[in-house]
């Protein structure tokens, strides 16, 4: 895959630089179309603005985390030059929407800390913002969750409390006022994550949402060491793969393709590149 191989070698060459200081001699790519770029701190809102916009049925979180704050931008500034990016992937994803079904959507990456939470929450907010399109967003990361902290959410009941039918999933969803979004956070970290998100409920309550909503987007953990990745990507219809510049490895990217369904990948999204804004892109 052509697209793929570029995005695996600006990547690279980003990692080299950062660790020898010097340039690589790997070839650059071409500039790309669209992208997350690193996102960028919000400009101040007036007080009582986040509190509206985070009020879901279980509350949101009154003191706003700046760190959270930029994971993300495209709630809190929707014209901004990175919001506007992520509606570009959301453009490219809707348009192969148009020619296959794209209803379930995993965001992964190869390891931990690379950006998928970011851009699984980003995507899910341009995507809810599209006029009369409601979207769900999971967060099935049940070993290191970060979807509720990111929206400022105070969750009771979640996925893996779902999963083990302790709780219906419309008691678990949250709701984000001013967007047609909606929640299911982890609550609890259960001991046997694996195990939930390979069994039957969650192939079940995958099948159920996907009836519900335009769009259902699934936060899934790193693709690298554990089969929690594998295991959700096989109930969705596409995937998105997030690769950190100047961070991630081109073999572990390729090594994550390996375990994945390579057919299933709509788009690759390099983010944290150093170069300039308008070579950030997906593929």
């Amino acid at each position: 895959m052509p697209k793929h191989y570029e995005a695996l070698q600006r990547a690279e060459e980003e990692r080299r630089r950062k660790v020898t200081g010097v340039e690589s001699p790997v070839p650059a790519a071409v500039p790309f179309e669209s992208a997350a770029p690193p996102v960028a701190p919000p400009t101040a809102r007036p007080p009582g603005l986040l509190s509206r916009l985070f009020k879901g049925r279980r509350g949101a979180a009154t003191e706003e985390s700046g760190e959270a704050n930029k994971r993300r931008i495209a709630l809190l500034q929707p014209d901004s030059y990175v919001a506007e990016q992520y509606r570009s992937l959301r453009g490219r994803i809707d348009s192969l929407a148009s020619q296959r079904p794209l209803k379930t959507l995993a965001v992964t990456s190869a390891n931990s800390g690379e950006g998928k939470s970011t851009c699984s929450v980003n995507l899910a907010t341009v995507t809810a913002m599209s006029v009369g399109r409601s979207v769900l967003l999971i967060d099935c990361d049940l070993r290191r969750p970060k979807v509720h902290w990111t929206l400022g959410l105070q969750p009771q009941v979640g996925l893996a409390e779902v999963l083990l039918n302790q709780a219906a999933v419309e008691e678990s969803v949250l709701k984000l006022d001013g967007v047609n979004l909606d929640v299911l956070p982890v609550r609890s970290v259960p001991s046997n994550p694996s195990e939930l998100l390979a069994s039957p409920e969650m192939r079940n309550l995958t099948q159920e949402v996907a009836g519900r909503y335009d769009r259902v987007i699934l936060d899934t953990p790193a693709c690298l060491g554990l089969p929690d990745a594998k295991s959700v990507s096989e109930l969705c219809d596409g995937l998105v793969m997030v690769v950190r510049a100047g961070v991630t490895p081109k073999e572990d990217v390729r090594a994550a393709l390996d375990i994945l369904d390579r057919r299933k990948v709509v788009g690759m999204v390099l983010n944290g590149s150093e170069s300039t804004r308008e070579q950030y892109g997906y593929y």
